[in-house]
């Protein structure tokens, strides 16, 4: 398009002829044609227009680069954010419960996982991708925390003291619908027990039972009774 503005070409027809030459879903038309030859484009320029099957746009090329120089700059020198970004924009495959007991337990899941072979499943797969970053991130020194009621987003992965602090719908059978209550709720202010979670959100004892398995209610009374003793 550059060349055949530079020749003298209209932009717009500069830009029809690009995308019938790099997209190929039409050809190159007469008009096309007899245009870049009243403006002296040479027969070669115009016999190879006629040739190219596909042609990956410079600008495009240009932006991917930059995106990638971005990327790597963020994950050399602001690691605990470029995680955090990356995680939060691909949840997929992320194992709370194996992260949070670190590079050894994450090791052995990759490990379990590989000896399948050609037998994964697809949600197996990406959990190959996403936990060999994870492993990464260990290996540089940067911790999984548990995820946590009172300190975990509901979607999004927080960096924290040098950590990660995974968010509440990175948990097995937490929904994103009941990851945005449970968040919802804490943040009102009104959550001072389990009991009152409970009441609040109308979560089923399944799920409850999820959070404290995986130690997200570690610090929050069951009930809000006192005890004298």
């Amino acid at each position: 398009m550059t060349y055949l503005i530079r020749m003298g070409l209209e932009k717009k027809m500069s830009f029809d002829i690009m995308e019938a030459v790099r997209k190929k879903n039409k050809n190159l038309t007469p008009e096309m044609e007899a245009v870049m030859r009243e403006h002296n484009v040479p027969d070669w320029y115009i016999d190879s227009c006629r040739k190219i099957k596909y042609m990956f746009p410079k600008a495009h090329a240009v932006a991917y680069v930059i995106s990638a120089i971005r990327l790597a700059w963020f994950k050399v020198y602001h690691p605990v954010a470029f995680y955090c970004a990356y995680f939060s924009a691909a949840p997929e495959g992320f194992e709370t419960s194996v992260a949070v007991q670190g590079e050894n337990a994450v090791r052995r899941f990759l490990s379990e996982l590989e000896e399948k072979g050609s037998d994964l499943n697809a949600k197996e797969q990406r959990s190959i991708s996403a936990m060999q970053l994870v492993l990464e991130m260990l290996c540089r020194g940067i911790k999984v925390l548990k995820v946590d009621v009172k300190k975990s987003d509901a979607f999004e992965y927080l960096p924290e003291d040098g950590a990660v602090r995974p968010p509440l719908a990175s948990l097995p059978q937490l929904g994103g619908a009941a990851a945005e209550k449970l968040a919802a709720a804490m943040k009102s202010g009104k959550v001072y027990s389990v009991d009152d979670l409970r009441e609040i959100t109308g979560m089923s004892r399944a799920i409850l039972t999820v959070l404290r398995e995986n130690g997200a209610l570690d610090g929050l009374p069951e009930t809000n009774q006192l005890t004298l003793f």
